[in-house]
């Protein structure tokens, strides 16, 4: 076992777009697992853009980093060492770890990783905590119907794009918005999309208005900001927002005001609701069970944007701002390949 172990620790707090000064690469013993602690070896490393928010001195719905402490994600690795009875060196698990080479939580904190034939990469991803998010966001809260219009924003990513391939799946017309003609293309070759709109070349408003004639029944919110703007305009009758995520304003210092939406929410009858997917947790198993079935009946597709080496955490966490992956990005530190790598 190496001697040392390399951590991230949140060096300051960034105002408005963090640079990698942010980060800081330091290097301590490797820990050693307590009375009912496991010590586990990151193979893969999450980064998703909610930690965004933890780097801020502000009271959200996670609590922020400390500066100075080691940032912390979801991690699938192997039990390097185990003081806990439910857990064996060897055995694979998951967990909100640290961004590092080894890390020690209670056992109880751990899941041991059931991906069947699927790599175990998307225990992070399409069957993690990006898929449940979309499961239930799209089904519990956004409620597509047959002939419905859905909407889906930041598409090409690891929640958009299985969003929109379960809004299909009911019986939905679905249009995804995404940065590039490869994420459309991803969007509509791939994942049966029925219409894409790159927003970097395509005027939002008038793109949807011409894809959704009848308006809007869902619009899935992954983006926030100017682009919500627009698809709102569209909404139908009864239509739903589905709040998820609002990388646009991540790095906003100060909130910009928007249209104000109460005058066409009431004559639209529109309903507007955000949600966490923690607020499911009694449900997580059951959506594990479908999206697994579905994936491995090859009937929900997925990407995975792999960076490789723990050093490029940083680089792979700034990328989510400019867009830079399709699909659920990652950092391999150590442990198998993955097989749907860009």
């Amino acid at each position: 076992m190496t001697r040392t172990n390399r951590q991230y620790r949140l060096a300051r707090r960034p105002r408005g777009r963090p640079d990698p000064d942010v980060f800081e690469l330091v290097e301590e013993p490797v820990p050693t697992p307590d009375d009912g602690e496991v010590l586990v070896r990151t193979w893969y490393l999450s980064v998703d853009p909610y930690m965004r928010g933890r780097m801020n001195d502000a009271e959200s719905y996670a609590e922020p980093w400390s500066v100075g402490q080691v940032l912390k994600g979801g991690v699938v690795g192997e039990v390097a060492a185990s003081n806990h009875p439910g857990f064996e060196p060897g055995d694979v698990v998951a967990g909100h770890l640290d961004w590092a080479d080894y890390a020690v939580a209670p056992g109880h904190r751990l899941q041991p990783v059931a991906v069947g034939d699927a790599p175990v990469s998307t225990a992070l991803g399409v069957l993690g905590m990006p898929g449940r998010t979309a499961y239930f966001g799209m089904l519990d809260v956004g409620e597509p119907r047959p002939g419905d219009t859905v909407v889906v924003s930041a598409a090409a990513g690891a929640v958009g794009s299985v969003a929109g391939q379960l809004a299909s799946l009911a019986g939905a017309r679905v249009v995804g918005i995404a940065g590039s003609d490869e994420k459309v293309g991803f969007l509509v070759d791939e994942c049966g999309f029925d219409v894409g709109v790159n927003y970097r070349t395509e005027d939002v408003r008038t793109a949807v208005a011409d894809a959704a004639p009848d308006g809007v029944d869902v619009y899935f919110d992954n983006v926030g900001g100017e682009l919500s703007d627009a698809v709102v305009r569209s909404l139908a009758v009864g239509g739903r927002v589905v709040v998820c995520g609002q990388i646009a304003l991540y790095n906003a210092e100060t909130l910009p005001s928007g249209p104000r939406l109460g005058p066409l929410l009431i004559t639209k009858r529109a309903r507007v609701e955000g949600f966490l997917v923690g607020d499911f947790a009694h449900r997580w198993a059951e959506a594990n069970r479908r999206l697994a079935r579905l994936v491995t009946d090859g009937t929900i597709t997925y990407r995975e944007t792999v960076a490789d080496g723990l050093e490029r955490a940083p680089a792979a966490f700034l990328g989510l701002f400019d867009g830079d992956n399709v699909g659920k990005q990652l950092v391999r530190v150590a442990g198998p390949p993955a097989t749907r790598a860009d």
